[in-house]
C-alpha cells in the first residue's frame, strides 16, 4: 500500500514525544542530544518555558484573522526588527523558501518600477540553496533539487561562490540583483570570507543593483550576532529570514530597506498564514530573548569553546575527519568517511546532526547550550570516531 504521507523523505527509525532544552525524548525511552535542533530552527530549545508560556497564553485567545486587519503583534514584532537591523520594512510570512521568493520578486519589481523592466535577472552562487519552490530550485540549481522538475524558472544565472572576478563578468544589462548567502549551509558549511561579502555590497552599488542576503539558517543569533552579515560590517537591501525566528514556530520574514520594500504595494505581495497572531507573538518572545543584554555574548563564548574542541577531535582522528568550518554555532565537519557512517555512529550513541553536502555533517544546535552539552557531545563524537575506525564500542 502507498505510505499516506509523501515518501520524500529518508527518515530515520525513531519518533519523539517530548523535548527539553538540547534535549529529545524518543517514544521508545532514548534521550538524545539534539546538535541537529530541527536543522538550525529550534534555537532557544525545546520547550523553552517563557516560549510555552507566550504561546498558551495566545493560544487561548486568537490564533489567525487573516492580514485583511491590522495585526497589532505583526507591527510590535516588525519595528523591533527594524530596530536591530539594515532594514526599514519586513514582510512576515511563512516558510524561509517563501521569503526569498518575495525577496526576488522585490529585485524585479524594484527595476520595474524604477523604469528597467529589462532588469530581472538575478545571480546566485554555486553550492547555494534557497528553498524548495519552482524559483528557489531555480536560484540553487543543485542537481538533486531540480532533477525532473524542468523546465526551470527563467532569470536566474549562477557564478562560484567566493569569486567576485566570475560574479562581476556574469552581469549584464537585464541583471537586477545578486543573491548570497553568508554560510552556505545545504550547500556543506561553505563560510563566506568577510571580504568576499563586502565586495558583494561593493559590487551591488558599483552596478546599481540590489544585494540579497539568505540568512534564513544564519540568521537570528546562530553565527554570534543576531544576522551574519554584521560581522563583515556590511548591510544588504534585502534579506530573507526564517528558522531561528521562530524557534520552533513556522515564521519568516522578507526584511528590506525603504528604497526597495517601496516596490511592494497593496495587492502586489501576500500571504494567508504569514503574520498571524499566534506567530507574531512567538516571534516576539524569541526576540525578547535574543536582545536580552549578555545573550549573544553567550552564544559566541560557548561557540568558541565548542570550536576549539572540535579541532582538538579532529587532530586526534584525522582519519575521519579532514576538517571543521563554518562560524559559530553553524559548524561542518568534513569527514574522510561517508558522512552517514559518521552519522549512524552518533545516532546510536545518543547525538543527533545534519547532513550537508560534501560528506559534511552540520552541527546546528540550540543557541541555549552550555558546557557541559559541549563535553557530552565531544564524549559522544570521540566514541563514534572510534567506532567508525573499528576501535572501540
Amino acid at each position: 500500500m502507498f505510505p499516506a504521507v509523501m515518501p520524500t523523505y529518508a527518515r530515520a527509525n525513531v519518533a519523539f514525544e517530548k523535548g527539553e532544552g538540547p534535549y529529545l525524548h524518543a517514544t521508545d525511552g532514548r534521550r538524545f542530544l539534539d546538535f541537529g535542533a530541527g536543522i538550525a530552527v529550534v534555537s532557544l530549545g525545546h520547550a523553552h518555558p517563557y516560549l510555552v508560556k507566550v504561546l498558551q497564553k495566545q493560544a487561548a485567545k486568537l490564533w489567525h484573522t487573516s492580514n485583511l486587519y491590522e495585526i497589532p503583534e505583526q507591527q510590535r514584532l516588525g519595528e523591533r526588527l527594524v530596530k536591530h537591523t539594515f532594514a526599514d520594512s519586513v514582510f512576515f510570512c511563512t516558510t524561509g523558501a517563501e521569503a526569498m521568493e518575495c525577496a526576488f520578486k522585490i529585485a524585479r519589481k524594484y527595476h520595474y518600477e524604477a523604469g528597467h523592466p529589462e532588469k530581472y535577472r538575478v545571480i546566485t552562487c554555486q553550492g547555494a540553496f534557497h528553498g524548495r519552490t519552482l524559483a528557489t530550485i531555480s536560484a540553487g540549481r543543485q542537481a538533486k533539487h531540480v532533477t525532473g522538475f524542468g523546465p526551470l524558472v527563467e532569470g536566474f544565472d549562477q557564478v562560484p561562490f567566493g569569486n567576485l572576478n566570475e560574479l562581476r563578468n556574469a552581469i549584464t544589462d537585464e541583471t537586477a540583483a545578486i543573491v548570497a548567502e553568508p554560510v552556505q549551509g545545504e550547500g556543506g558549511i561553505n563560510p563566506a570570507s568577510l571580504d568576499y561579502l563586502r565586495g558583494l555590497r561593493q559590487t551591488a552599488d558599483e552596478y546599481g543593483l540590489l544585494l540579497i542576503l539568505d540568512e534564513v539558517q544564519t540568521g537570528m543569533g546562530r553565527t554570534g550576532k543576531l544576522f551574519a552579515h554584521e560581522w563583515a560590517g556590511i548591510e544588504p537591501d534585502v534579506m530573507g529570514v526564517a528558522k531561528g525566528l521562530g524557534s520552533g514556530f513556522a515564521i519568516a520574514a522578507c526584511l528590506a530597506k525603504e528604497h526597495a520594500a517601496r516596490a511592494l504595494t497593496p495587492g502586489s505581495h501576500g500571504t494567508t498564514f504569514g503574520g498571524n497572531p499566534l506567530a507574531m507573538a512567538v516571534g516576539n518572545a524569541v526576540m525578547d530573548v535574543m536582545t536580552e543584554d549578555g545573550f549573544l555574548d553567550r552564544v559566541d563564548a560557548v561557540a568558541e569553546l565548542l570550536w576549539r574542541r572540535l579541532q582538538g577531535l579532529a587532530h586526534f582522528h584525522p582519519e575521519v575527519i579532514e576538517e571543521v568550518r563554518g562560524a559559530g554555532l553553524m559548524i561542518g565537519l568534513k569527514c574522510k568517511v561517508p558522512n552517514t557512517e559518521l552519522l549512524d555512529a552518533m545516532f546510536e550513541r545518543g547525538l543527533l546532526a545534519v547532513p550537508a553536502a560534501n560528506n559534511v555533517i552540520r552541527l546546528l544546535p540550540p543557541l541555549i547550550i552550555e558546557e557541559i552539552h559541549v563535553n557530552e557531545a565531544l564524549a559522544i563524537l570521540d566514541r563514534a570516531c572510534m567506532a567508525v575506525k573499528g576501535e572501540g564500542s
